[in-house]
C-alpha cells in the first residue's frame, strides 16, 4: 500500500480515551489507524512521539468581517490565525456586507472566501424576519451550517447590518424584532431541521437599565454589567426555550455567559427538548474582577460576568450541558477599542488563542484531554451535521488533524497573533500545552508554529445531508 502521509508513534486521543498508534492518510482521507506498523510506503512520515494527535479542532463562531469592514480583519488573516492555533475548520458568521441572507449571497460568499481559506469553513445563514423568511429553505438547500438570529438587535434598512446600540426613532433602521416575529423565524427554521442559534439578550431590559445607570452617572465595569445583567440573557433564553417547545426548533444558545441560563438549558435538556448551548474562553477564564487588569479589551457581548457564573459554566462543560467551546472571534482596531467603555465596540480576537487556553486548562486539571476533543471537535461536528467526516480520527474521515505538545510552554503575545487586529484579553497569559501542527485535508498548514500552507487550501463544508 502507498500512503500519502503516516503520523507515527503519537498518542491518539478521542472522547473515549487514548491509545498509542499510527494514522495513515491517502487522498485527503484517514484510511487506517493502527497500533502496529502497516506494510507499505509513505510519501511523508511525521514522528509524533511524545505528542498527542487530535481530530481537527473546530471553531463554530468566527466573525472575519469579509466582505465588510476588512480594515479590522479579513478571511485570509482569520483562517491563518485559525491554522496557527490548531483549528482546521471554522464556521463564518453571516453578518457581513452583504449578509448571507439568501441563496445568491451564499454563493457570492463562497466565491469570495474560497481563494483566501487556509482552513476549511462553513457558512452560517442569517435570519432577518420578514426580510428573508422566504429565503430560509433555499439557504438550507445551499448548505448553510445553521441559522443565526441576533436577538435584541436592530437592522439597517439598506445594508441589513446589525445596529448594536439602537435608539428608538433612528432613521433607516428596523427596530429589534418582537417575539411574534421571532416565533415565525423559528417555525421556518424548524422545517429545515437545522439549528436556530441566537445571540440571546433582552433589548428592552438593557435599554431601560442603561438609561437608569446613565442618569446615575455609572462609569465602572460593574455598573456596565448591571445594565446587561444575567437577567437579560435569562429572559431571552427562557423565551426561546418555550418557543422551541412549541415550534419543534433545534434551539441553540450562543456564547452563554450566565450560570442561571445554563440551569435553564439543563432543565430543558432533561425534559428531552433539543436545546443546546456553547460558551467561549472569555467566560471561562475572565470575570468582573479581571477588568482592572485587562481593561476594555475584554468588552464583549454578552458581557463577562461574575466568578459564580464562570464556575457554573465550567460545571456545565464537565456535566455535558454545554456542547462545545468556540471563540466568538470578533476583531476591532486599537483606535476603536480606545475610548469610553460605554461606546467602544464589543469584541476581540479569539480563534488563535482558543486551543492554547483550553490545553492549558487541561494541564491545570479543569478538564481532560478527552473532554477537550469532545468540546472542540466531536460535539461541534455532530451538532452541525459534519460527523463522521469531521470530529473523529476514524478511517474514512477527512484528514483534518491537530497535533499538540502538552509539555510545551510559552506566553500569549498580542504582537505574535496572526489576525489583522491584535486586540486580546489574554496578552501575557502563560500557557502550558500548545498546538504544534495543523493538518487540513491531508496537508500541513501549520508545522512547529510556522504557517506552511497556502490560501485556498481550505474548502467549504456542508452538513452531510446536503
Amino acid at each position: 500500500m502507498e500512503w500519502d502521509m503516516k503520523i507515527a508513534n503519537g498518542t491518539i486521543v478521542s472522547p473515549n480515551g487514548m491509545v498509542q498508534g499510527n494514522i495513515y492518510i491517502k487522498n485527503k482521507k484517514i484510511t487506517a489507524v493502527s497500533k502496529d506498523d502497516l506494510p507499505g510506503q509513505s510519501a511523508q512520515v511525521v514522528d509524533a512521539e511524545g505528542k498527542y494527535v487530535l481530530p481537527g479542532l473546530i471553531d463554530t463562531h468566527v466573525h472575519s468581517r469579509d466582505p465588510g469592514p476588512t480594515y479590522k480583519e479579513d478571511f485570509f488573516h482569520s483562517t491563518r490565525a485559525a491554522a496557527a492555533g490548531g483549528i482546521t475548520t471554522i464556521f463564518e458568521m453571516p453578518n457581513t456586507t452583504p449578509p448571507v441572507n439568501n441563496a445568491e449571497n451564499f454563493d457570492r460568499q463562497h466565491e469570495n472566501l474560497q481563494s483566501k481559506a487556509m482552513v476549511n469553513y462553513g457558512l452560517w445563514g442569517i435570519c432577518l424576519g420578514h426580510l428573508n423568511n422566504e429565503n430560509i429553505e433555499e439557504m438550507h438547500q445551499k448548505g448553510v451550517i445553521g441559522f443565526k438570529f441576533f436577538w435584541g438587535y436592530a437592522v439597517h434598512k439598506q445594508t441589513y447590518q446589525l445596529m448594536y446600540n439602537y435608539k428608538e426613532g433612528e432613521e433607516d433602521v428596523i427596530p429589534p424584532f418582537h417575539d411574534g416575529e421571532v416565533y415565525e423565524m423559528m417555525e421556518r427554521v424548524a422545517k429545515t431541521g437545522q439549528i436556530f442559534a441566537v445571540h440571546g439578550e433582552n433589548s428592552d431590559l438593557i435599554q431601560t437599565l442603561t438609561a437608569q445607570m446613565k442618569e446615575r452617572g455609572g462609569s465602572t465595569y460593574e455598573d456596565f454589567v448591571a445594565t446587561r445583567p444575567a437577567l437579560a440573557e435569562v429572559l431571552a433564553v427562557q423565551t426561546g426555550i418555550e418557543m422551541a417547545k412549541q415550534t419543534g426548533a433545534r434551539f441553540h444558545v450562543l456564547h452563554v455567559s450566565s450560570g442561571k441560563a445554563v440551569d435553564l438549558i439543563k432543565e430543558a435538556q432533561a425534559e428531552g427538548y433539543p436545546v443546546t448551548v456553547e460558551t467561549c474562553p472569555h467566560y471561562l477564564f475572565l470575570s468582573v474582577e479581571d477588568y482592572e487588569r485587562v481593561g476594555p479589551q475584554m468588552k464583549i457581548y454578552p458581557l463577562v460576568k461574575y466568578k459564580e457564573d464562570q464556575d457554573r459554566i465550567w460545571e456545565g462543560i464537565r456535566e455535558g450541558t454545554i456542547s462545545h467551546v468556540c471563540s466568538d472571534h470578533a476583531p476591532h482596531t486599537e483606535e476603536e477599542k480606545d475610548g469610553d467603555l460605554w461606546s467602544i465596540p464589543a469584541g476581540m480576537c479569539g480563534v488563535e488563542t482558543l486551543p492554547p487556553l483550553m490545553l492549558n486548562a487541561v494541564n491545570e486539571g479543569r478538564l481532560s484531554l478527552s473532554d477537550l476533543v469532545r468540546v472542540l471537535s466531536e460535539q461541534p461536528a455532530k451538532l452541525f451535521g459534519l460527523y463522521p467526516k469531521k470530529g473523529t480520527l476514524s478511517p474514512g474521515a477527512d484528514a483534518d488533524i491537530t497535533i499538540v505538545d502538552m509539555n510545551k510552554e510559552g506566553v500569549i503575545k498580542r504582537e505574535k497573533l496572526h489576525s489583522k487586529s491584535k486586540i486580546t484579553a489574554y496578552d501575557g497569559f502563560h500557557i502550558k500545552g500548545w498546538p504544534v501542527s495543523t493538518i487540513v485535508n491531508g496537508e500541513f498548514v501549520m508545522r512547529e508554529g510556522d504557517i506552511v500552507g497556502e490560501p485556498g487550501q481550505g474548502t467549504l463544508v456542508k452538513p452531510i445531508s446536503n
